[in-house]
């Protein structure tokens, strides 16, 4: 897949579990959908390799300052804030957005390989 058609194919799944599933599935599908739609994003510009380290990074980053408060007080006044932010630290989530930048280079390099 291109990663202009990924975008919003993958903000939409990102959207679509949190809405319509539930528990620890949809919890952390979404912390990896949320790095695979970083991998997407800056897939456009980097090799497969350091966009999915740049978008695990970005994603660390994301959480390590959720220990600050800052996101939390900012979710607390917007949804688009609590999206993008999250609110709280959850050590797991580290975990996750590897399996997301991964799965964001799998599929960029698969499709890439089969239609060039």
């Amino acid at each position: 897949m291109r990663p202009w058609l990924a975008v919003p194919v993958v903000l939409a799944l990102g959207l679509g579990v949190r809405a319509f599933a539930s528990g620890d599935f949809a919890k952390y599908a979404g912390v990896a959908l949320y790095t695979t739609l970083i991998y997407a994003l800056v897939s456009f510009w980097l090799r497969p390799l350091w966009a999915a380290v740049v978008a695990t990074g970005f994603s660390w980053a994301v959480e390590f300052f959720q220990l600050t408060g800052i996101p939390a007080e900012l979710s607390a006044r917007s949804g688009l804030a609590h999206l993008v932010l999250g609110s709280t630290f959850n050590a797991p989530d580290l975990f996750w957005y590897v399996v997301g930048a991964g799965l964001g280079a799998l599929i960029v390099r698969r499709r890439t390989a089969t239609t060039v």
